[in-house]
């Protein structure tokens, strides 16, 4: 595997557990924990979206 399959699988990863967290929040919890809930899991759809940038330039 080279680096850009690394980011690729990363990214991949990173945007499941995005949907998960925000599928928990809307679903799981209907208090202010499920608003944490989804707002990190839009975080983590950052972060998917920076790793997938750098593919190719790192």
């Amino acid at each position: 595997m080279d680096k850009n399959n690394v980011l690729a699988l990363a990214t991949l990863i990173m945007i499941i557990v995005g949907l998960v967290l925000i599928a928990l929040g809307a679903f799981r919890y209907d208090d202010v924990a499920g608003w944490g809930f989804a707002s990190v899991g839009i975080g983590f759809f950052a972060i998917a979206w920076v790793f997938n940038a750098l593919k190719g330039r790192v």
